[in-house]
């Protein structure tokens, strides 16, 4: 198992250097997430091995068991190895009532759908002295079920965001439509990437500075994603293998 993820790691590194040289893109700007959902905790220490510092898990409860058990078992390793310890995000969907575990383990929620869930987080998170750092989701996509569904919603979310001292926006998050059309998930990439541009314009005291990210590509589409701006894009398949379900 380990040698295959090793293996199938070094290829998507390839492919990504071959698509940063051919648009003159550094490849320091891509970051590889591992999707891990769904993994075991021996592919999750296989990717780990192999130079991914990255993680993703879709729930709340399987993510912190997980990676709990990961740095128990990896306490010694992490603190020898030059990678550090793993960052891991929640990617998907959070309900409030699970708000509250989320903010407290996971390193970044890239899943912030709705303005009621950042009223929660901003709550919990006012006292840390470390914000959460956080995505807002934007629906750019037919087969996107969450997410804000059109720019003035995005608008009036981020301006939520940025009055939450407790909370560290890093940028937007979107999924494509899972479709073989590549004129379609283009076309999802560039809005998400203008939507950033426009939150640029409507919060200049923020600056870009303040939605640096954009989470956005995943096995099927990762190429397309970076020819139109991604700097994280999220590997699941590609990296593990058929998910165990």
């Amino acid at each position: 198992m380990v040698h295959d993820i090793a293996s199938r790691i070094c290829r998507i590194q390839e492919r990504i250097s071959t698509v940063c040289q051919r648009l003159g893109r550094e490849e320091s700007e891509i970051q590889l997430m591992g999707v891990s959902k769904f993994q075991s905790l021996k592919a999750v220490e296989g990717a780990w091995e192999n130079g991914i510092g990255l993680f993703g898990e879709n729930r709340v409860q399987e993510g912190i068991e997980k990676f709990t058990a990961f740095y128990e078992a990896k306490s010694e390793g992490i603190r020898q190895k030059a990678l550090g310890k793993p960052e891991v995000h929640l990617i998907g969907q959070l309900q409030r009532n699970k708000a509250k575990k989320a903010a407290e383990f996971f390193d970044c929620i890239q899943s912030v759908d709705r303005e009621s869930l950042i009223d929660e987080l901003g709550g919990l998170c006012a006292g840390r002295q470390d914000p959460l750092k956080i995505f807002l989701e934007f629906r750019t996509g037919e087969e996107s079920k969450t997410g804000f569904a059109d720019l003035d919603s995005l608008c009036r979310a981020a301006e939520k965001v940025l009055s939450f001292r407790g909370l560290l926006p890093l940028g937007l998050m979107t999924m494509a439509p899972f479709t073989g059309d590549e004129t379609a998930i283009r076309s999802s990439f560039r809005e998400l990437a203008a939507a950033r541009d426009e939150l640029e314009k409507r919060f200049p005291a923020a600056g870009r500075e303040s939605w640096p990210c954009l989470s956005m590509g995943m096995t099927n589409d990762f190429e397309i994603a970076i020819e139109e701006g991604s700097t994280l894009i999220r590997i699941g398949t590609a990296i593990f293998g058929a998910r165990n379900t």
